[in-house]
């Protein structure tokens, strides 16, 4: 159990250092270019607090299991990204509804993906 939990940790810190390094650095034109979707929909404020958000946790996905140093915020970084990921499921499909964007119920499948192995993640470290 504790190898499936770790994998799940690294892939979840290696997709949120990638989206969130994307969403901290790039313009909103170059998120949108990039599949970035979400930058759309929020003021550009927002969704570098969400990547700064998604940064912290992949620190928190890695660092306290591997240090040994209050390993229950593994668990608890996990926790928020489910949170994350259920608004992320919601904004993409407010998109898909009243932009009529049918292409964004893809996004929401993917949302739940990461849900899940969010989820895992959480109930295996808490």
């Amino acid at each position: 159990m504790n190898i499936a939990l770790w994998t799940g940790q690294i892939v979840l810190a290696l997709l949120f250092a990638l989206s969130g390094s994307l969403k901290s650095t790039m313009s909103r034109q170059r998120l949108l270019e990039t599949g970035q979707t979400g930058a759309a929909a929020y003021p550009l404020p927002v969704v570098r607090f969400a990547a700064i958000c998604e940064l912290l946790a992949v620190l928190g996905l890695v660092l306290p299991q591997l240090t040994g140093i209050a390993p229950a915020l593994t668990g608890w970084a996990a926790l928020g990204l489910v949170v994350v990921m259920i608004g992320a499921m919601a904004m993409h499909a407010r998109l898909a509804i009243t932009q009529h964007k049918p292409a964004q119920w893809r996004n929401v499948g993917v949302n739940v993906l990461i849900l899940a192995l969010a989820a895992f993640v959480a109930a295996g470290r808490l």
